[in-house]
């Protein structure tokens, strides 16, 4: 067994003892689904933590109503294809009952407004712990979460205020109105995730690889322009590029980046050489230094 496939085994069987935990400890869990590529493993991971029974806890998408289409085509697929319950919760719901109001102008996005249905949702179902696809490398608000991440009653995250986790010991217990958010690959980085995809051969949605694309520039990154929902100006020129996505979120916060890797070995080959962060592309995550930091605050995952 070589380095990097010890690495990688070394970094599943920590995630499947951490789902393993989640089953044990909490009454009512949920796997918080996107449809992109970290989800999409712990799905993976689930299924082998409970394998031959059926994962014992529902998938949720909390759907802005502005993801790729691609997306959704593939999250529709993999839960009828692997038997999963899946629970649907719409922003566009948020909006239509005034409890969120939607954005205007070049930098409109709903990625922020998420926050407000996935509490409600936590609400309605009173679910416990929520498992998702969040890991350290990516940001470093997320840098400083648990892997059994407290949230108080209002769903809100305090960053100065963590329980400390010693080796494997984690501490589900929580007080009447709380819940945990989990992060079962929060060690895994993004040359991890696609290292495991490209073990297990786990099929992914399409546009994480190279193709021609309707495309236009913006403040020096690639934005779709076949979609209709990213505001673009009338001298914001459309073309047409050979394009894939890094990480896939709202259409009208995610950008695409230059590339020919039309493979899972490609893509692997190309984060191994690639010096930008995944999250270089969300501009969401440029509205302020700690704008991540902000949103969790408030009770983004």
């Amino acid at each position: 067994m070589n380095k990097d496939t010890s690495h990688i085994n070394s970094l599943e069987n920590e995630a499947i003892y951490i789902m393993r935990e989640v089953a044990a400890q909490f009454e009512k869990p949920v796997l918080l689904f996107s449809g992109g590529k970290d989800s999409i493993t712990l799905v993976r991971l689930a299924v082998k933590a409970f394998y031959p029974a059926k994962i014992p806890f529902p998938l949720m998408h909390i759907d802005t109503g502005h993801n790729f289409p691609e997306t959704i085509e593939f999250r529709d697929r993999l839960v009828k294809e692997l038997g999963l319950d899946l629970i649907i919760r719409n922003v566009q719901d948020s909006i239509d009952q005034g409890k969120v109001k939607e954005e205007s102008g070049k930098y409109a996005s709903r990625n922020q407004l998420q926050t407000t249905t996935l509490l409600d949702a936590i609400e309605e179902f009173k679910f416990d712990a929520c498992i998702g696809g969040a890991r350290r490398d990516e940001e470093k608000a997320r840098a400083k979460e648990r892997i059994f991440s407290v949230r108080d009653d209002f769903g809100q995250w305090d960053e100065k205020n963590q329980r400390p986790e010693l080796f494997d010991m984690l501490n589900g217990d929580i007080e009447h109105g709380q819940n945990v958010r989990v992060f079962p690959i929060s060690n895994w980085t993004e040359l991890d995730v696609w290292s495991y995809i490209e073990k297990e051969n786990i099929e992914i949605p399409s546009i994480y690889f190279a193709h021609k694309r309707k495309v236009f520039l913006r403040d020096g990154m690639i934005w779709s322009a076949d979609d209709g929902i990213v505001y673009r100006d009338e001298n914001e020129e459309v073309i047409e590029e050979l394009v894939r996505f890094r990480t896939v979120g709202d259409m009208s916060c995610t950008a695409a980046v230059l590339s020919d890797a039309v493979s899972i070995s490609k893509v692997v080959q190309e984060i191994r050489e690639s010096t930008i962060s995944e999250r270089g592309a969300r501009i969401d995550d440029k509205r302020s230094e700690a704008a991540m930091e902000k949103r969790k605050q408030q009770g983004y995952f």
